[in-house]
């Protein structure tokens, strides 16, 4: 006879104390919040968004041009690659040539002295001009203007053309400097004061000093008296003038001091001099 094996079902009660119980509920709590973050995770992970015209990395290279201006034609396309040499676009001269004739300028104005070879047209105007003296005045009064245009033209258009534009260029300092001498030969013989002359054409003393310098190559007061010295030299080589009344007649009050500066200037004394040039 078979015995019949029962089983028994031992429920085993839990005697741990009520803080150890609570701390089996822990670890699956945590669990599943990594299980919660791990879902959001993946799905902003899978989100993407497409589109054309994503920058993603660039590397932008200025180019300074030398010069500037309109740009008339352009020979640039979409991601073509630059070789040293290669023709890009073409800029409108004018702006650049304005430059240009600017900073021509400005170096010829430093200059501010310069000396050229005269041409045979400009050397042939000044002679037919000079042959007038021999003509009718009315020949004079029609010839003499159309010839002094001329040497105006081709003095603008020679080699001193910058220095004479801008000796003629009203704000400029050799036109300043300019109207300074016109001053000087129209009162050489007359006591100035130079601050007052350098006032009078807008430039400070000091400025006025240093460009009549550089435009003359003397001060102003050597210039003025360069004037006189040359004045008294044309009165007495008219024969009207000897030495003392021309020193007089040009702005000196000795004699004497005339006689030295004249010497200093021109090599021998005044009465030498004239009787040398007179023969000659």
């Amino acid at each position: 006879m078979e015995e019949k094996k029962t089983e028994e079902i031992v429920e085993i009660e839990d005697t741990r104390p009520e803080y150890m119980k609570k701390r089996v509920l822990v670890p699956s709590i945590t669990a599943i919040i990594f299980l919660i973050s791990g879902i959001f995770y993946g799905i902003h992970t899978v989100y993407y968004k497409s589109t054309d015209d994503a920058f993603i990395e660039g590397h932008v290279i200025t180019v300074a041009p030398r010069v500037s201006g309109p740009v008339l034609n352009l020979n640039i396309e979409d991601n073509q690659e630059v070789k040293k040499g290669d023709f890009l676009l073409e800029i409108d001269p004018n702006d650049y040539q304005a430059k240009l004739r600017e900073t021509k300028a400005k170096l010829e104005e430093a200059k501010a002295l310069a000396i050229a070879d005269t041409d045979a047209e400009l050397l042939d105007a000044f002679y037919r001009l000079a042959q007038l003296l021999d003509k009718p005045e009315s020949e004079q009064q029609i010839m003499s203007n159309i010839i002094i245009k001329e040497i105006y033209y081709r003095l603008l258009t020679g080699p001193l053309a910058y220095q004479l534009r801008l000796i003629n260029t009203k704000g400029t300092r050799s036109n300043q400097i300019a109207e300074a001498i016109s001053i000087l030969k129209e009162k050489f013989s007359e006591k100035l004061d130079m601050d007052e002359l350098a006032q009078s054409v807008n430039m400070a003393p000091s400025s006025f000093y240093r460009n009549f310098k550089k435009v003359t190559q003397v001060s102003p007061l050597q210039y003025q008296k360069q004037l006189k010295l040359y004045e008294a030299q044309r009165l007495m080589l008219s024969g009207n003038y000897d030495a003392a009344t021309a020193s007089y007649e040009v702005g000196y009050e000795s004699p004497t001091q005339f006689s030295r500066e004249y010497k200093k200037m021109f090599g021998n004394p005044p009465k030498t001099d004239i009787k040398k040039l007179a023969m000659a």
